[in-house]
């Protein structure tokens, strides 16, 4: 592909900062955008595989080759491709970065992982196979853990949809449902909770009254304790329990309805 000519000095009427942009500046830089598209198009391409569509990365591609030629200034001696592709490749970079992560991962993560993309066909080539996460790791100088953290966050460019099929049905399908085993996890916490601040022996009459069943009679033979001790002192184990998870402060003599409903 033959060189692009040499980007032209704007006149010293227009290059002055601050000054309002003339015709003839905006006729000049039209033509150096123009003149330049093929290092908009060379930058896109070396992020094509990075996962946005490859149109969205060339449009942003052009908006960086748009903002280098507003930004150039001839009189510093610099040529405009130098100049140029930094800032093309800056701003696809802040698009990759900030516009197409789904779940975003930290930065350190994200510029690994452009870093991982970048090395792992050399080194599969030089390898004659895909290189582990090891090898990468020792190639550029990371943890290992690191790297594989961030090979795992490729998935969160584009993440699976809930309707995605997943081992003959969708996500979705998976979530809580009325009925399904987590309906009632926060009971099930709330009453842990309850439960903790009870005496040992506490626990153990509702241990061996609600998860052995035995009766009140076997229990109270265990414990040495008659059959009428050991309703009562269930009745006050669950009004207590009752009053911890209404939030009420439990109080003492509220036990003669629960005894007789456990008798």
């Amino acid at each position: 592909m033959p060189k692009p000519p040499a980007a032209r000095p704007f006149p010293d009427s227009a290059a002055g900062g601050g000054r309002a942009p003339t015709p003839l500046k905006n006729a000049l830089q039209d033509d150096i955008a123009v003149r330049h598209m093929d290092l908009a198009e060379s930058v896109a391409r070396s992020f094509s595989s990075f996962g946005p569509d490859a149109s969205d990365i060339r449009q942003v591609a052009y908006l960086g080759l748009i903002k280098a030629v507003q930004r150039f200034n001839p009189s510093r001696g610099v040529p405009f491709a130098s100049f140029a592709i930094p800032t093309i490749t800056g701003e696809v970079k802040r698009y990759l970065r900030d516009c197409c992560w789904v779940v975003r991962p930290p930065r350190h993560l994200q510029d690994l992982r452009t870093e991982i993309a970048r090395t792992s066909p050399a080194m599969a080539q030089r390898l004659g196979r895909e290189p582990s996460p090891k090898e990468l790791a020792g190639e550029l100088g990371w943890d290992e853990d690191v790297v594989r953290e961030a090979l795992a966050c490729q998935s969160s460019l584009r993440p699976d949809s809930l309707d995605a099929p997943f081992d003959g049905r969708s996500w979705a399908d998976t979530l809580e449902t009325p009925g399904s085993s987590t309906d009632r996890t926060d009971e099930m916490l709330s009453l842990r909770s309850a439960v903790n601040e009870l005496s040992s022996t506490e626990k153990e009459l509702l241990y061996r009254r609600y998860f052995n069943e035995e009766t009140q009679q076997q229990i109270g033979e265990q414990l040495g304790m008659s059959q009428m001790q050991v309703s009562r002192k269930l009745a006050r184990v669950l009004v207590t329990l009752q009053k911890r998870l209404l939030g009420e402060p439990a109080e003492q003599g509220d036990s003669s309805a629960a005894s007789a409903r456990i008798a």
